[in-house]
């Protein structure tokens, strides 16, 4: 298909077209898997060759590819090929800030959570943080 046959191409009508809460929901169901983040994380530092990613991630070349090429297809990654080696980074640096918020909410859940047992194997008689009257 040529760019001329894309631009010809009419616009798609509203029942073609996602919406918005669809297009998310896609977004994290591809990002939901844990090979996916961890591909992520390990881009954190910059570009690394399929290679040292598969070597990073203990699956084969089939596996590593698979998710590359869905994170690629999403546009999340990019990817660059230099001799025989393909080198992929992340697109957009806001990626990271998604991956550290959620890092945080779930640091804040374990927390609340961390706090509650505690709470709970404490002696019945010691004085609670929430008594008034302790």
């Amino acid at each position: 298909m040529t760019d001329d046959d894309e631009a010809s191409r009419p616009a798609p009508t509203a029942a073609q077209q996602k919406p918005i809460y669809a297009v998310k929901a896609e977004f994290f169901r591809v990002l939901g898997h844990p090979a996916r983040v961890r591909i992520l994380e390990l881009l954190r530092d910059g570009e690394r060759s399929v290679g040292e990613l598969q070597s990073e991630l203990h699956l084969d070349s089939s596996g590593t590819s698979q998710h590359l090429g869905v994170l690629r297809r999403l546009g999340v990654l990019e990817s660059r090929k230099e001799g025989t080696s393909v080198f992929y980074r992340v697109r957009d640096p806001r990626t990271f800030q998604l991956l550290e918020v959620a890092r945080q909410i779930l640091t804040a859940s374990l927390e609340a959570t961390q706090a509650l047992l505690t709470e709970l194997s404490a002696p019945a008689d010691a004085p609670r943080g929430d008594d008034p009257s302790a």
